[in-house]
C-alpha cells in the first residue's frame, strides 16, 4: 500500500489559496481516480477538487472553512501497489525536518518555526505585523492557519513580537518601538469589528467563503491601487436605433439576446489594440503589457459576484461576443463555471447600466490596471451642434485606473476613442457578424 498526498490546487491566475468549503468524501471512503472530494472557493471561482489517485481515503488533513495556500496537502489516500515507500518517506523527512529545526532554534528562536508555515500565513502576519509565536493555531497539529490570523486582524488584538532585552533597562524607550509597531497598521486592520446590538426582528446573516474572498480581494485593490476615476457621455442613439432593428430578428435565428452590452464590449476590445497601454498589469519593478485582450465581465448572483473572461476579444465579431456573454451568464448562474474561465482577464467591463445606474466608480479587478463600467442608457434633452435641442440616448462610461500604470492623459484618449466608435455604430458601418 502507499499514501499519497492530494494538494490545494491552482484554480485561476494569481490565486494563491482556497477555502474547503465542503468535503465530498469522508475518512474509510473509496474513491475512483477524478471522483469529487471537496467543494473549494476562492476569489475567483468555486470548483471541485477531483482525485489524483483510486484509493481509500486515509485522513482529511484540513477541516470545512479552512484556508489553504496552493500546494498545501488537503487530504491523504491510501491506494494498492507502490509498496510502503511513500509512507516511509514521511518519517524521515520529519526526522530531517526536526533537525534542520534544532539547528535553526539556536540561531533564532522565530526561524525554528517558519517552515511549517503556509506562505499565505507567512504574508498575512508580514503585512499586519502580527508575531507567530504568540498565536496559537487550531489547524491539524496546531498548525495556524489564514483563519487564526484574520480572526485576530478582526479583533484588533494584534500580538507583536517582544523586544529581547538589554544591558541598560529603559523601560519607556522599549515600549516607543511597540507602539510605533502597532501604530504603523493600517486603520481597517487595527479596527476591532464593530458590536452592533441585534434587536427583536433583526436578522443575522452569516458571510459565506464567496463573500469572505470577494471582500478581501476588493479590500487588498483598495490598499494598493492609488485608484483614479474619470467619464465621458456617449450619444448612443444611432447605436439603440441599429440595436432595436435587429434584436427580434436575431433572437430568433441564434436563439440568444443580442445585447447593447455586447456592442460596448467590441467597441473597448477595438479601442484596445489602438492604446495597448490599457491592457497592463503592474508588476512591482516593472509594467506588464498583454499582447491578448482578454475582456472580464462582472456576473452578479443573489450572493456574490463572478468576474469569467471572454478570451481574445478583439478577434470575435458582435454576434461571438454576445454569445459569449451568454453562456458565461448561464455558466455563473447554475455554478458550472469551470476555473479556466475566470483566467486570464486583462481587464474588467461591467454592465452597472444593467441594474438602472448611471455613474459609479468601480474597484479595480487586482491585478489588472483599469474597469470601465457601462451605465444605463437613458433619453435626455441634448444641444446639438447646431444648437437645437434633441432627444437623445445618452449613456455615461465611467472609468477607473491604477495611477501607478496609467496616466490620464492616454485613458482620456482611450475613452474619447470608445465614444467615438460607439457613436458610429450604425447599419451602414457595422456588422455583427
Amino acid at each position: 500500500m502507499a499514501l499519497e498526498l492530494i494538494k490545494m490546487p491552482q484554480l485561476g491566475e494569481s490565486v494563491t489559496e482556497g477555502t474547503i468549503s465542503k468535503w465530498l468524501v469522508s475518512v474509510g471512503d473509496k474513491v475512483n481516480k477524478y471522483d469529487p472530494l471537496a467543494e473549494v472557493m476562492t476569489d475567483k471561482v468555486n470548483a471541485e477538487v477531483p482525485s489524483s489517485f483510486t484509493g481509500i481515503i486515509k485522513e482529511l488533513i484540513a477541516g470545512e472553512g479552512d484556508t489553504l495556500a496552493v500546494g498545501e496537502i488537503i487530504c491523504k489516500i491510501e491506494t494498492e501497489g507502490g509498496g510502503v515507500a511513500a509512507e516511509a518517506s514521511a518519517p524521515q523527512a520529519g526526522v530531517a525536518a526536526a533537525d534542520a529545526g534544532a539547528v535553526a532554534a539556536a540561531d533564532s528562536e522565530d526561524q525554528g518555526n517558519k517552515a511549517r508555515y503556509s506562505p499565505a500565513v507567512l504574508k498575512l502576519s508580514q503585512e499586519h505585523g502580527i508575531d507567530l509565536s504568540q498565536v496559537s493555531g487550531s489547524g491539524a497539529g496546531g498548525r495556524i492557519t489564514r483563519k487564526d490570523l484574520l480572526q485576530i486582524i478582526d479583533s484588533g488584538n494584534i500580538p507583536v513580537a517582544r523586544q529581547k532585552a538589554v544591558a541598560v533597562e529603559q523601560p519607556v524607550k522599549q515600549a516607543e518601538p511597540v507602539q510605533q509597531a502597532v501604530s504603523s497598521q493600517p486603520a481597517a486592520a487595527m479596527a476591532p469589528a464593530p458590536s452592533i446590538p441585534v434587536g427583536a426582528g433583526d436578522i443575522e446573516i452569516p458571510v459565506t467563503g464567496v463573500r469572505k474572498a470577494i471582500a478581501a480581494n476588493m479590500l487588498r485593490s483598495k490598499h494598493e491601487v492609488p485608484h483614479a476615476w474619470t467619464m465621458v457621455e456617449v450619444d448612443a442613439t444611432n447605436l439603440v436605433e441599429y440595436r432595436n432593428s435587429l434584436k427580434d430578428e436575431f433572437r430568433k435565428k441564434e436563439g440568444f439576446n443580442l445585447t447593447f452590452f455586447a456592442f460596448f464590449v467590441k467597441a473597448v476590445a477595438q479601442a484596445l489594440k489602438e492604446y495597448p497601454q490599457i491592457n497592463s498589469m503592474w508588476a512591482g519593478d516593472k509594467i506588464i503589457q498583454k499582447k491578448d485582450i482578454n475582456i472580464s465581465i462582472a456576473v452578479a448572483t443573489d450572493d456574490a459576484l463572478f468576474v469569467p473572461v471572454i478570451k481574445n476579444a478583439d478577434e470575435k465579431t458582435i454576434k461571438g461576443i454576445a454569445r459569449e456573454i451568454s453562456d458565461l451568464a448561464v455558466k455563473v448562474r447554475s455554478g458550472k463555471l469551470r476555473p479556466e474561465d475566470m483566467q486570464g482577464g486583462t481587464i474588467t467591463v461591467n454592465n452597472t447600466g444593467s441594474f438602472g445606474s448611471v455613474q459609479s466608480m468601480g474597484i479595480i479587478n487586482y491585478p489588472q490596471a483599469a474597469i470601465l463600467q457601462v451605465e444605463s442608457i437613458v433619453k435626455r434633452p441634448v444641444v446639438m451642434n447646431n444648437g437645437m435641442i434633441a432627444v437623445r440616448d445618452m449613456v455615461n462610461l465611467c472609468m477607473s485606473l491604477d495611477h501607478r500604470v496609467l496616466d490620464g492623459l492616454v485613458c482620456g484618449r482611450f475613452l474619447a476613442r470608445v465614444k467615438e466608435i460607439i457613436e458610429n455604430m450604425s447599419k451602414s458601418t457595422t456588422s455583427i457578424y
